[in-house]
C-alpha cells in the first residue's frame, strides 16, 4: 500500500477510535506492517476493501484499535524522570505517610512499575520504616499485562537501569532478567483501556507518558485528562502527574486544585 492510501485511511479511521494522526506519524510503518497483515489475514485487495469491511463489522474496530497501539518501554526509562521520583517525588510522598499510592497508566508489558517497585525498595523504603506503596499497573492490552506479569526482559530493556537495582530486582540469566517474584505480587495487574474505565484515586503519583497525551485525540485527551485529574490527591498533599517529554496537557483541562505541584520539570520529562 501507498504511503498517501495509509494516511487517508488512518485520518478517517483513527477518529473514530478517539485517536490522532498526529501520534503516529513516526510510526506509520509499524502501523502499515500490522494492517498490511490483517489484509491477508481477511483475503482483502486493499484499505478500500478493509475501510468497507469496518463500515460492515463492528467486532473488526477493536482489531484495528489493538493493530494501532504503539509500545515502547524500558527499564528506568528517562533517566531524568525516574532520578526526580526517586530523590524528590516519592520521599515527599512518603512523609505523608502509608500508604503511597502510584498508577503506572499504560504500563505496556511492566517496566515502568517494576522500575518504581525497585526505585521504593532500595533508595525509599530503608529511610521511611513503616510506610507501604501500592501499585496499580494498567495497559489496554491483555497480552502484554501478562507478559508483565512474568517479568522477564532482555538485557538491553536494562541498559539504563543503576546496578543497585538491578541486583537487587532480577535474577539474571544469560539470555534475560527475570523479575524476584516478590515484586511481581507486589503490583496490582490490571487491563484497562483508558478511554473506558480506570482505577480508584486518590493517588499521590500518576505516570501516564506518551499514552493519553500523544496517541489519543484531543477531546478525548481532555476527558481523560480530566478523570486522571480527578484521582490525584488532593491539597494539603497534592499529587503528581507525570507525562512524556514531549507532551502538553490539552488546553481546557482544569489543573488548578493541583496548583500547588503544577511546577516541577526535569530534563527528561514534566513532572506537574
Amino acid at each position: 500500500m501507498r504511503d498517501e492510501e495509509l494516511v487517508a485511511f488512518l485520518r478517517w479511521a483513527l477518529p473514530r477510535m478517539g485517536l490522532r494522526f498526529a501520534g503516529f506519524k513516526r510510526f506509520r510503518s509499524t502501523v502499515r506492517k500490522r494492517i498490511a497483515r490483517r489484509l491477508r489475514e481477511l483475503g482483502l485487495s486493499d484499505l478500500a476493501a478493509y475501510r468497507a469491511r469496518l463500515d460492515a463489522d463492528p467486532e473488526e474496530w477493536p482489531v484495528l484499535d489493538a493493530m494501532c497501539r504503539i509500545t515502547i518501554s524500558r527499564l528506568y526509562r528517562d533517566r531524568g524522570v525516574m532520578d526526580t521520583l526517586r530523590d524528590v517525588v516519592l520521599p515527599r510522598a512518603a512523609e505523608r505517610g502509608s500508604p503511597v499510592r502510584v498508577w503506572s497508566a499504560g504500563c505496556a508489558s511492566g517496566e515502568e512499575p517494576y522500575t518504581i517497585a525497585l526505585v521504593w525498595r532500595v533508595a525509599v523504603a530503608p529511610s521511611h520504616p513503616g510506610v507501604a506503596i501500592e501499585i496499580v499497573a494498567t495497559d489496554a492490552d491483555a497480552a502484554l499485562i501478562e507478559r508483565a506479569r512474568r517479568g522477564r526482559y532482555p538485557h538491553a530493556s536494562a541498559r539504563e537501569l543503576p546496578r543497585s537495582l538491578r541486583a537487587a530486582g532480577f535474577d539474571e540469566t544469560d539470555d534475560e532478567l527475570v523479575i524476584k517474584q516478590d515484586l511481581s505480587r507486589a503490583i496490582d495487574w490490571r487491563v484497562e483501556d483508558l478511554r473506558r474505565a480506570m482505577p480508584d484515586g486518590p493517588f499521590d503519583v500518576v505516570l501516564c507518558r506518551n499514552v493519553a497525551f500523544t496517541y489519543l485525540d484531543e477531546p478525548v485527551q481532555r476527558e481523560v485528562g480530566a478523570k486522571i485529574v480527578e484521582r490525584l490527591a488532593r491539597p494539603p498533599a497534592p499529587g503528581v502527574l507525570v507525562i512524556g517529554q514531549h507532551e502538553t496537557l490539552p488546553p481546557g483541562l482544569d489543573l488548578a486544585p493541583l496548583a500547588r505541584c503544577v511546577h516541577e520539570r526535569v530534563s527528561d520529562g514534566r513532572a506537574a
